[in-house]
């Protein structure tokens, strides 16, 4: 499920559903369920005011680089994402950086507007690292700033506007699912609100206020669904270019609990404890095999003898991703990994703090970071970006306790 616990009514819509709408002119608008899971999950009613079917063009989009390479010999990575090159837009210039059956993580430095764009393989949540824009969607206009995420329904048609501001960028970090995100089940009712443990509430999502409703014939839609290549390669996500033969954001109004919707990092309310909590408190959301994290500006451990940073630990399961945002992340110093890296940790390898960074933590009561997690539950590998932009001395760090050293060198005797 995508949608979020509480119906939302915008623009104009009729009465009673399934019922003939009119405009003041007397013309029919088209009515609209997007849903998912059938007819038997979230859904929301939309009215066009033409037809959304109607199109007049279809031809092959060839999608960016997805080729993955597998992480073998098994070992940590690291990965520099502020080394890939700026420009570009936010859908077509995202470069992948790693990925699996079930998820896609891409990253894009964006500086010009998006072509109309479709993700019809699965939810899109999208956390901005840098930048300020607009995505403009069939429900309306969502506004987004530095440590939203912007959680994007399957088949939502979007484009992204970035500032105009001189020399201003979008830093967009794209996680891809093949499935929907949505708030992790442990947070809901049984009916979907969120609950009172939960470290966030309906008030802190920000859906579209009111519909945006475009004009215009010929319009083309970039659409990533599922299918096999051409070349006879395995299945997975393709392209397509379809032109409407009128604007496809043209809705004047919807309803329902299906919407896309922003949510920032500031509004997180970190659980804290006595001693170190494990992953799972700072999880903001989840699809099917793998879960997304947040790791925000906090007070830590009160216990007189705790270790803040993470105790060793094996992902028996899952691979582990971390997106170092902004701050001082306690557990890597001396490492090499600073803002903008992502360290994998793989399943298989036991992982933890640097050597040094345990000790200098014991007595420490606040720690400044924002990093974004993604735990898989299947093994993620390389995408070209990823292998673009690695430091390869990082998985030797914890033997000889600097990124510079190389790996170590044992004797035979």
């Amino acid at each position: 499920m995508t949608g979020v616990a509480y119906y939302r009514s915008v623009g104009a819509v009729p009465r009673t559903r399934h019922t003939a709408f009119r405009d003041e002119q007397g013309n029919l608008r088209y009515e609209e369920l997007m849903g998912e899971e059938g007819f038997s999950s979230d859904s929301s009613l939309l009215y066009h005011a033409g037809v959304p079917s109607a199109i007049v063009a279809s031809e092959v989009w060839e999608l960016p680089d997805l080729a993955t390479t597998p992480n073998h010999p098994l070992k940590p990575r690291h990965l520099k994402l502020h080394d890939v090159p700026a420009g570009g837009d936010a859908v077509t210039g995202r470069r992948l950086v790693m990925g699996n059956a079930d998820v896609r993580i891409s990253y894009v430095v964006s500086d010009a507007p998006s072509p109309y764009y479709r993700n019809a393989v699965g939810d899109e949540c999208v956390f901005v690292e840098e930048g300020s824009g607009t995505v403009e969607t069939t429900f309306g206009v969502l506004a987004y700033r530095t440590g939203d995420y912007v959680v994007i329904p399957r088949a939502t048609t979007h484009r992204w506007l970035p500032s105009d501001v001189d020399g201003e960028v979008s830093r967009l970090y794209a996680i891809e699912a093949n499935s929907h995100i949505a708030p992790p089940k442990r947070y809901l009712s049984k009916y979907g609100q969120l609950l009172e443990h939960a470290p966030y509430c309906e008030r802190d999502l920000h859906g579209p206020p009111e519909p945006l409703v475009e004009t215009g014939t010929d319009v083309e839609v970039f659409v990533k669904h599922r299918g096999r290549s051409r070349n006879g390669g395995p299945s997975g996500p393709v392209g397509t270019r379809m032109t409407y033969a009128r604007h496809p954001l043209d809705v004047v109004g919807w309803d329902g609990c299906l919407y896309p919707y922003t949510f920032n990092v500031e509004d997180f309310m970190p659980i804290t404890g006595k001693v170190h909590q494990p992953p799972p408190v700072h999880q903001v959301f989840e699809g099917a095999n793998f879960v997304v994290c947040n790791f925000c500006p906090r007070k830590v451990d009160y216990h007189e003898g705790s270790i803040p940073v993470p105790y060793y630990h094996s992902n028996v399961d899952s691979d582990e991703v971390m997106f170092y945002v902004a701050g001082d992340y306690e557990a890597r110093k001396g490492s090499g990994i600073g803002i903008g890296s992502i360290s994998l940790h793989p399943g298989g390898f036991a992982h933890g703090p640097q050597p040094s960074a345990v000790e200098a933590s014991i007595g420490v009561e606040y720690f400044d970071e924002l990093a974004v997690m993604v735990d898989t539950f299947r093994p993620l590998e390389l995408g070209e970006a990823g292998l673009a932009v690695e430091d390869p001395a990082y998985a030797w760090t914890w033997a000889r306790g600097s990124e510079e050293d190389g790996p170590p060198v044992f004797s035979n005797s």
